[in-house]
Parts: C-alpha cells; sequence; structure tokens
C-alpha cells in the first residue's frame, strides 16, 4: 500500500494525545508557530502538558491558549518574558506558582532537542556556567574551561509548521519558518506538521528536503493561516 501521511483535519491529526504529554511547538519570531493544530490541541484538552518552546510569550503564537485553558503544568523555553506592559498569561500563572518553568539558553534548548532526537542522554556546554539558570546543575572541567551538563529534551508529540510536504512526509521549510521544527520532529514518538500545500510525489527537489519522512508522521495542510500568522507561512 503507498504511504500517505495526509489526514484531513487538524482535529484528526492529535488523535491519540492525551493528559501528561510533553509537547514540542515550533516557532521563534513570528516565524513558524503551528497555530492550527495549537488551537486543535486546546480544544482537544488534555491537561497537565509540558511544552518545549523557544517563547513561552510570543505574541504571534496561539501557545497562550493553551496556558488560559489551563492545560499546561510546565514550560520549557528560552524566553519566559513578553514584551507586552501587561504580564502574559503564563507570566500570571507562573508568579501565582500555577505552573512550573525551565529557562534554557536558545542554542542549549535547541542542542538538548538535537541530542535527544540523535539518543544521546546527555551533554557538557560553557554556556550559562556560573549563572542563575544552571543552578544546581553537575559542573565538570575540561581544560580550563568549566562545563555544565545538560539533559536531552524528548516528546510524545511535535507540533510542526512547514511550508510544503509530499504525501510521504517530506518537507520543506520558508526561510525562517526552519527554526525549531526540523530538530523538533527529530526528538518526539509521533510529529504532525502543519502545511500551505501538498505537493504530489517527485516534485520536491531533493536538495531543497529539510526533513525527510522517516521524522514525520501525519500532515495536515490548512488553507488560509489565521491573522496571527501574517509573515509566518
Amino acid at each position: 500500500m503507498p504511504i500517505d501521511k495526509r489526514v484531513n483535519s487538524a482535529a484528526e491529526a492529535l488523535n491519540g494525545v492525551s493528559d501528561g504529554a510533553t509537547v514540542l511547538i515550533s516557532g521563534f519570531g513570528g516565524a513558524g508557530f503551528p497555530n492550527a493544530l495549537i488551537r486543535a490541541l486546546r480544544e482537544r484538552g488534555p491537561k497537565d502538558l509540558t511544552l518545549v518552546v523557544n517563547s513561552a510569550t510570543h505574541r504571534y503564537s496561539l501557545t497562550h491558549e493553551l496556558l488560559e485553558a489551563g492545560l499546561v503544568r510546565k514550560v520549557i523555553c528560552s524566553a519566559a518574558r513578553g514584551h507586552q506592559k501587561e504580564p502574559t498569561a503564563f507570566e500570571k500563572l507562573w508568579m501565582a506558582g500555577k505552573i512550573e518553568l525551565t529557562c534554557l539558553p536558545q542554542g542549549t534548548m535547541t542542542e538538548c532537542i538535537r541530542a535527544g532526537g540523535a539518543g544521546i542522554a546527555a551533554f557538557y556546554t560553557p554556556v550559562g556556567f556560573g549563572t542563575e539558570l544552571t543552578k544546581g546543575k553537575e559542573v565538570r572541567r575540561f581544560g580550563e574551561r568549566d562545563y555544565v551538563l545538560e539533559q536531552a529534551i524528548t516528546g510524545d508529540l511535535a507540533l510542526v509548521r512547514a511550508d510544503t510536504a509530499d504525501r510521504y512526509g517530506n518537507l520543506t521549510f520558508r526561510y525562517a519558518q526552519a527554526n525549531f521544527g526540523p530538530v523538533m520532529a527529530t526528538a518526539a514518538r509521533v510529529t504532525v506538521v502543519q502545511v500551505a500545500e501538498v505537493v504530489p510525489i517527485g516534485t520536491l527537489d531533493p536538495e531543497a528536503v529539510v526533513t525527510p519522512s522517516i521524522f514525520v508522521d501525519r500532515i495536515v495542510k490548512v488553507e488560509v493561516p489565521s491573522y496571527t500568522e501574517q509573515g509566518a507561512r
């Protein structure tokens, strides 16, 4: 039987998501937010989620809907503060002691996810040594420098925004859209991808494929981006 990873809707794409899941969500600087999938996750309503996202507060991302709905127990991110004058939904929950936070340097977070996808349990990095971000973590000296031990990150589910896919699940990304999505796709048990277009087999230039089909489980085509996704295709 030919491989076909397309599903009919974002809701169908999230079948099997359960309470307590760790969810990796792509997006950075206004690009690559899988907002149709995030909204479908909110409507599905699994509780006690751990979100792995670059920013817990970005105004173009609908992750705030998951937070406002009370579905999130913990956030792992590299940016926990918003640019808004008023506290965001995440900040209010954190200040009230209702949500856990692990904040990692951005490059460290990416490497934690990459390591998880590669089957590497942990690694040493000099980034963050001596700061509050690495307080309590194991430190080892190599040569003339101190390094912090960081553990790999894996997830039950990755929600990724790409530009184009074929039905096998090979993906291309549009410019900065290829931020955290490619590494997150490798580190999750199930990877679901929101795309603008599904093209016939054989029409994608192999050199343009960023994420091969082996890392993708489900694809959903989203016809019209929402207003929060302007410029983020």
